[in-house]
Order: structure tokens, then sequence, then C-alpha cells
């Protein structure tokens, strides 16, 4: 993931079994940032939470029916949705079924380690069978969505914002290795540094205000199933874990949402992922499973 190398005011906390930190560059707002960013992740999580049954969505899907839900939801709904046409349907939000049956049916840190081998199923449902018109969510019967491959880079990007509309001051929100800033940053930029694991080859990179970065792994939120080592990363063509080709994919955008769309498709495309970031015209940094760093699209020093 990436982290953040920064002598100013900053808040670190845990949320959704990951690190979340604010970051400000006007020390007397930083508390009420935090505050901005708190009630943003418990409204996100009432919206979206795979391990809520009381969330909205999950009352959405059980309804079978067209739905009319919150601002937020369909804000939410409709980055999935933009993210899985941007990628070509390998960024696929209609994977909450798959990773349940693969395990992942709570939150990571209660995940059991280990458990019987998942055999693969055949997957008739896609991003398509979805319908999302202005505030009307229609999910197909049976079908679970997962968020998670947007959901969390679109609320960095939402915090960030919030915060520095709110309180005047530039802004560094991190979310699980997805940054998003707003507003003036600090000079010489916003420093960050960047590895997924601790064994992981690191970089430290300055990224001036306004940009946004997102980091995606194969290596994070990891368990087992008759012994062999599964992640969080679906194939939307098999329901199951993509290949190991990267360790971790970090990519810079001007939306957090968007280097997230780019950076998890990256981890699908296995071998195939480097031509399609070239042609988005994105800065990119991939780890190979050997621990070699690629870099494309000029990206930072």
């Amino acid at each position: 993931m990436a982290t953040l190398r920064v002598g100013r005011s900053v808040a670190r906390w845990r949320v959704w079994s990951t690190s979340a930190s604010v970051v400000v560059t006007e020390p007397d707002t930083l508390a009420v940032a935090r505050e901005v960013v708190d009630a943003e992740l418990s409204a996100v999580d009432r919206a979206c939470s795979r391990f809520r049954a009381d969330a909205e969505l999950a009352l959405a899907e059980r309804a079978g029916r067209p739905v009319t839900v919150s601002p937020l939801l369909a804000e939410l709904v409709g980055a999935a949705l933009a993210a899985a046409e941007r990628s070509g349907g390998d960024v696929d939000p209609t994977l909450g079924n798959d990773l349940a049956r693969l395990g992942y049916d709570r939150d990571i840190a209660e995940v059991r380690p280990d458990g019987p081998a998942v055999p693969p199923v055949r997957r008739v449902t896609s991003w398509q069978d979805v319908s999302l018109a202005g505030r009307t969510l229609t999910v197909p019967p049976g079908v679970r969505l997962d968020l998670g491959a947007t959901a969390k880079a679109l609320t960095a990007d939402r915090c960030a914002e919030l915060v520095n509309e709110r309180l005047g001051t530039g802004v560094l929100v991190e979310l699980g290795g997805d940054i998003a800033t707003a507003g003036s940053g600090p000079a010489g930029g916003w420093l960050i540094h960047v590895r997924d694991r601790p064994a992981d080859p690191p970089a430290t990179v300055r990224v001036t205000a306004g940009t946004a970065m997102a980091t995606s792994s194969t290596a994070s939120r990891s368990w087992r199933r008759g012994g062999r080592l599964l992640h969080h990363v679906l194939d939307p063509r098999t329901g199951m874990p993509s290949s190991r080709v990267w360790r971790s994919v970090s990519v810079c955008a001007d939306r957090c949402v968007i280097a997230n769309t780019h950076s998890t498709a990256a981890l699908v495309r296995g071998a195939g992922a480097v031509t399609p970031l070239a042609r988005a015209g994105v800065a990119a940094r991939l780890v190979d499973n050997q621990g070699q760093v690629h870099v494309l699209g000029g990206w930072p020093s």
C-alpha cells in the first residue's frame, strides 16, 4: 500500500480492517477533518458494506425489484458500473457471491485462515445485468454486489473533497493504500512511501496537489482453502482469484477511483496489463512475483 512520510498534521487509525489517515496543511483543522472523514466512512459502511445485513445495498438486493436508493448508494453503484465499463468488464461488481463462496464472507480479520478446497463454478451474471437509472437500482434476484474495488477509492475522493470544501485546508486522505488529495499541497508536493508488504521493494515519491494514487495487491487480504492461497481480486470470467503475475500495482490519476480501476484491472489482466495501462496514459508501478519493479507513464520520482 501507499503510506505517508510527512512531518505535519496527521491522524491515523484503523477502519474496515485497514489503515486510514488524514493529513492537513492547516494544523488547527485536523480534529474536525478527522470527524468529517469518520462520518463519511460510517455513511459508506451503512450504504454498501457487504458484511452488514442491514446495509442499504443488502436491502436493495433482497428486494428483487427496482428500488429507489439514496444519492450516496447511487453514486457508489454508479462508480462501480463505470469502472466495469472503463475496464471492459475486468473490474466487475457482481462478484459478491463468488467472494463468499471462496470464504471471504465476513470482515477479513474474521475469515477462517484455511478450509476445504473450493471448486470453480460457471458464472452467468455480469455487471451488465445490473441497472441503475438515476437513483433506481435493479439487482437481478440472487446476485450480491461487492463494491470493494471502487467504494474505498471513491470514499477517499469524497473525503478529501469534503474536508477541503468545509475547512479550506489542503488535505490528503489515505484509506488502505488508496490516496486522494484536494486543495493546496505542502511545498514540494505530497511525499508518499509506496510498498505493499514489508518484504516488497519500496519507493518514495512526490506527487503534486490534486493527484490521486491507488495500490491494488494480490498479497494482501489472503487466506487458504484446500491448501491453496487465495486473494480478494477475482477474475470475473472464472469467479476465482486472478493469477499472481503481479504482487502489486500502483497507479496515479486525477481521481482515486479511476486510479483504482486501472490498478485492479491490471491485476486481473496479469501479463496483459502493461499495454492497456500504457494506452490509458497513466503513471504506473508494477511489482512482479520476483520482486522486480516495472514503471511506465512517467511514474513520479
